[in-house]
């Protein structure tokens, strides 16, 4: 043993250096040793950058959608405003020079971090110098892909990090390009596309020296700088990013002085009117498309919708114009209503009286007790089920279940009626007698079938089941309602609301239809929708609707009033347009005495005889069209609501089509100077009305206790 460590001591004298090789020896080692504890770090550091990165880094989950009308008009944005669709080369070689004479003038120097350009700006910042950012071009991308805004330590490190891992991966001119159009600009703009257009109204691709300096200054601080918010100081950093210009050899003193006396101007977008309700429950819907992976990976999109600007304008005019006139009266200050093609294309929205007020969409959110403007559903369900024709002898007579007797509306009974006489005049023990029938005695078992009937035909919020529900006692929408009653008016099928006829990607891509990716479902026989269409067009000629009435145009449709006049519905349509509108108060307030066939119908009668103008009619199916010259008899026609004060002049209906509606009414909107305020309306803090139902036994008498009226 002793003889083997011999010759090993031997062998590692013989290796041993001295002298200035024993020096650069031992400072190797201690290199290697602490280069290899600086890697470990250094990994350690890496590893949670590296896990932000992800195989579809470079997809944005938000949305960026313009919305265009009918005919093709843009009528607004919602998401974010995003464009990348331009390549670099589009991009004008000014504005590429100021965003990089600003951000970052080694770029194409360094490799993702850069040394020299944090010294310079250590130095300058520390002299008192204009004050400059340290972080590379590169870096500020990895921020806006990668990361958040959130001021910390171990934000830089990744930051520094997901730089070299982009330098990495892609080229120069990529990095510069996803730059400028994942930066935020400010206005809920991200890159330099959307930012142009909506300061300027025009494509990045035609702007002007003094334009793109001051896109360019937006980088450093979009809100603080935006031109929307504060012109002067934009104009004064736009100013500076020319000077920087200079600074960096791209331009010369000489060249910028014709944009340093003719500063950029932005465009004045406070005048537009933009139909909102309807475009946030769009951008929903959109939302939803994209969810179910009908959209691809896209975000940036165009919406064609099947928006009618101009029965849009005419109902928000026309329930103001009501409310101001007779909501006193009746005691009522908010109103909601939908307007649809019978295949479900949403024409027009409106979620209340004032969307500056209150942004709850009362149309398509709000939950509401629809009251007899329900029976049509239940009587749908009884010609499929039973042997139930329009002139077959039902009787209204007293009926309970269990301790619940439902009274009509005159507190009275009428003995034998046809089954048409019965809707027309909203005979309330027809239904509840129609649902034990359907059930074969048991009444639960047909509230079953009538429920399923109903979300088939469009329906979309559950419906309670309680005994009162053949009589409206269960909540919906008003959206729901125009879905439903869509099934008559286009001859038994299900046509679900829909705010995308068309949808297109960044890149101009059709990459949706309405009418190709989706095949409607017959829900209603052909028979069962001729019959419900005969007894629903007597209700506005001969029931509880009459002034819902149109001119010259048979119509069919449904009145509705819940209990203790709280809410007052019409639901009506033609053989081209379906119409639901509801009445009352956010605050579960009784109105005055207010039934459907008040404001509700007059509503729908103004709205409806605008729509019909210089458009080809179409039959309902049952209903045999009126001859010309033909009217229905009406009592007590309403008088055509006028125009809102302020609104403009007013402009027949009967004179002059939709379409130049439209196009006068947005002269009107041009020359508009003052709006007058409409009166806020009471509402919860969430704009919401919580209905609270008492079940049969809990507050209502056994005889007499009304739930739903006509």
């Amino acid at each position: 043993m002793s003889g083997a460590w011999e010759r090993y001591s031997n062998a590692a004298d013989k290796l041993s250096a001295r002298g200035l090789p024993r020096v650069v020896l031992d400072l190797t080692s201690e290199a290697v040793t602490l280069g290899a504890l600086g890697g470990i770090v250094m990994l350690g550091l890496a590893v949670p950058a590296f896990r932000e990165t992800h195989d579809d880094w470079r997809r944005t989950n938000e949305f960026a959608i313009t919305f265009l009308d009918r005919y093709g008009q843009e009528v607004g944005h919602r998401g974010i405003r995003h464009d990348d669709s331009l390549e670099l080369d589009q991009i004008p070689d000014n504005l590429i020079k100021a965003a990089l004479a600003t951000e970052d003038r080694r770029f194409y120097e360094h490799w993702g971090i850069d040394p020299i350009g944090t010294a310079r700006a250590l130095v300058n910042n520390s002299s008192g110098g204009s004050v400059q950012g340290g972080s590379t071009l590169s870096q500020q991308l990895a921020k806006n892909v990668f990361l958040t805004n959130e001021r910390s330590l171990e934000r830089k490190v990744k930051e520094a990090f997901l730089a070299l891992w982009l330098e990495w991966h892609l080229s120069k001119n990529e990095i510069l390009k996803l730059y400028l159009d994942r930066a935020y600009m400010g206005g809920g703009n991200f890159g330099v596309a959307a930012a142009s257009d909506y300061y300027f109204g025009k494509s990045v691709k035609d702007l002007n020296l003094a334009e793109s300096a001051m896109l360019a200054g937006l980088f450093k601080a979009p809100t603080k700088f935006a031109p929307h918010i504060n012109l002067p100081a934009a104009r004064a950093r736009a100013a500076v990013v020319l000077y920087n210009m200079v600074d960096a050899g791209f331009l010369t003193e000489g060249q910028i002085q014709i944009a340093l006396r003719n500063p950029a101007t932005p465009v004045d977008r406070g005048q537009k009117t933009v139909p909102d309700n309807y475009l946030d429950w769009a951008f929903d819907r959109v939302k939803r498309l994209a969810q179910a992976g009908k959209l691809g990976y896209d975000r940036v999109l165009v919406v064609k919708t099947p928006l009618d600007v101009g029965i849009q304008k005419r109902a928000e005019e026309a329930i103001e114009s009501i409310l101001r006139q007779h909501g006193k009266t009746y005691n009522a200050e908010q109103s909601a209503l939908v307007v649809t093609d019978p295949d479900g294309a949403v024409r027009a929205i409106v979620g209340g009286r004032d969307y500056g007020q209150s942004q709850f969409n009362r149309a398509t959110d709000a939950l509401r007790q629809p009251g007899s403007s329900f029976k049509p559903f239940v009587y749908a369900t009884a010609l499929a089920q039973l042997r139930y024709r329009p002139n077959s002898i039902v009787r209204d007579a007293p009926v309970c279940i269990g301790n619940w007797c439902p009274a009509n509306y005159n507190r009275s009974f009428a003995g034998a009626m046809p089954l048409t006489t019965a809707l027309a005049k909203s005979i309330n023990t027809i239904p509840v007698r129609m649902s034990l029938e359907i059930g074969r005695g048991n009444a639960k078992a047909g509230r079953a079938i009538i429920i399923e009937t109903a979300r088939r035909m469009g329906v979309e919020t559950p419906l309670k089941d309680t005994t009162s529900l053949p009589i409206g006692a269960s909540e919906v929408t008003v959206m729901d309602m125009a879905a439903g009653y869509s099934a008559f008016a286009n001859g038994g099928r299900r046509a679900e609301p829909y705010a995308a006829v068309e949808i297109r990607n960044s890149h101009g891509e059709v990459i949706y239809r309405r009418d190709r990716d989706v095949v409607p479902e017959q829900v209603l026989s052909t028979q069962v929708v001729e019959d419900m269409n005969y007894m629903l067009s007597k209700v506005p000629e001969e029931g509880t609707g009459k002034r819902a009435a149109l001119d010259g145009i048979r119509s069919a449709g449904k009145t509705g009033t819940t209990n203790a006049y709280r809410d007052a519905w019409y639901v009506g349509y033609t053989g081209n347009y379906v119409m639901a509108v509801w009445f009352g108060n956010d605050d579960y307030e009784s109105t005055r005495n207010m039934t459907g066939g008040t404001l509700p119908a007059m509503a729908f009668k103004e709205i409806m005889d605008f729509a019909h103008q210089g458009i080809e009619l179409k039959p309902l199916p049952g209903v045999e069209p009126m001859k010309a010259g033909q009217q229905v008899a009406s009592a007590g026609k309403a008088a055509p609501a006028a125009r809102a004060e302020g609104a403009g002049p007013q402009i027949s209906a009967a004179t002059m089509s939709r379409r130049s509606f439209e196009v006068i009414g947005g002269l009107t909107d041009m020359f508009r100077s003052v709006e007058v305020p409409k009166p806020a309306a009471a509402a919860p803090a969430n704009g919401r009305r919580t209905t609270a139902l008492v079940p049969p036994g809990e507050g209502f008498r056994p005889v007499g206790g009304r739930l739903a009226m006509p």
